[in-house]
């Protein structure tokens, strides 16, 4: 079942930079791009939208949880989540 997590997070890698012209882009500006406005709007891009979406990581929707867990800190994309 991991799998199809993984295969929506390449999905969104591949087309990303070509669907988002904003500077929120790639997996999880892509699957967190409401969780962003509605939790973490005026943040800095970059470390501090990541950070704050961590905080709220309860609250989040299930796609950008994905986002999180398969990406950043090292881990890029398709590594596995955090566990």
């Amino acid at each position: 079942m991991k799998l199809i997590p993984l295969i929506a997070l390449s999905m969104f890698a591949v087309t990303a930079p070509l669907t988002m012209a904003s500077a929120q882009s790639g997996p999880v500006g892509t699957a967190c791009e409401g969780d962003i406005a509605a939790l973490c709007a005026g943040k800095a891009h970059g470390g501090d939208v990541r950070a704050c979406l961590q905080a709220n990581y309860d609250k989040v929707s299930a796609a950008c949880k994905t986002a999180l867990d398969y990406t950043g800190g090292g881990r890029g994309p398709g590594l596995g989540p955090r566990r």
